[in-house]
């Protein structure tokens, strides 16, 4: 049940039919692990904490640098060398202290993946890093878990989600690992704001999900191009993908 303070906050969530007290009440019992406080997770995390997601998970073991304060909104210049963890849930804290935040001070690894996995609902990947991805992906379809996927390249993004209601995985769009290769921005460059819009489409789909509301990005691959706001979706199927939990560390 939601608390009058919870109904006041989400008034206006709850006055659209498709959502209602009910679909709030499923946010509210919802529990979210986000991999990556950097530039796709300020904006997911944010949007997650403000529309009411009951329990959020944020996983990530790296520090504030300056040169992450174009696009990483969640900090400034008073909290560099700090924990992203720490800082950012603080910051989420203050936005809305009706929503749970847990701290993972860890980098997502074969050998703690299913554990944490395990523990919730549905899995965010914000952390643009392709073998994070692919592990995310593996241990999300040994655990029975949906996932959301973004990714980021100078003036593009793209985003779907993944092993949605046993639909297609990371591996059935790009079957071969060694073709997703990422670069750091720090090699590449990042225009700012392309993390904000990115991220905000994939809280969207975490919404969706949990919700019920909508068509998820399942079986389709978004790509945003800012420079033309170009706006295409490649629909692709399910490919016959197999992993046993032994396997799991003989990938990574």
């Amino acid at each position: 049940m939601l608390s009058e303070a919870e109904k006041r906050r989400y008034k206006c969530h709850i006055m659209i039919p498709d959502v209602g007290e009910t679909g709030q009440e499923k946010l509210k019992n919802a529990r979210v692990l986000v991999v990556g406080a950097g530039g796709l997770g300020a904006p997911v995390l944010q949007y997650l904490t403000a529309a009411g997601v009951g329990t959020i998970a944020i996983m990530d073991d790296d520090s504030v640098n300056e040169d992450n304060l174009h696009r990483q909104i969640l900090y400034g210049g008073h909290d560099l060398g700090k924990l992203k963890t720490i800082i950012s849930k603080q910051r989420l804290n203050a936005l809305n202290p009706l929503v749970s935040h847990e701290i993972i001070n860890l980098h997502l690894k074969p050998e703690n993946a299913l554990e944490h996995i395990s523990h919730y609902d549905l899995i965010v990947d914000t952390t643009d890093n392709s073998s994070c991805s692919y592990l995310i992906n593996d241990a999300c379809i040994m655990t029975g878990k949906p996932w959301v996927y973004g990714a980021l390249r100078k003036f593009e993004g793209i985003v779907s989600s993944f092993n949605f209601m046993n639909g297609p995985s990371l591996r059935c769009a790009f079957p071969d690992p060694a073709k997703r290769h990422s670069e750091h921005p720090s090699k590449t460059g990042m225009f700012g704001v392309l993390p904000g819009i990115v991220g905000s489409l994939q809280a969207a789909e975490v919404i969706k999900i949990i919700t019920g509301i909508g068509e998820p990005l399942s079986g389709k691959l978004l790509f945003y191009n800012m420079l033309n706001n170009d706006v295409s979706t490649v629909l692709f199927e399910k490919n016959a993908v197999n992993f046993k939990i032994s396997q799991l560390q003989d990938f990574y």
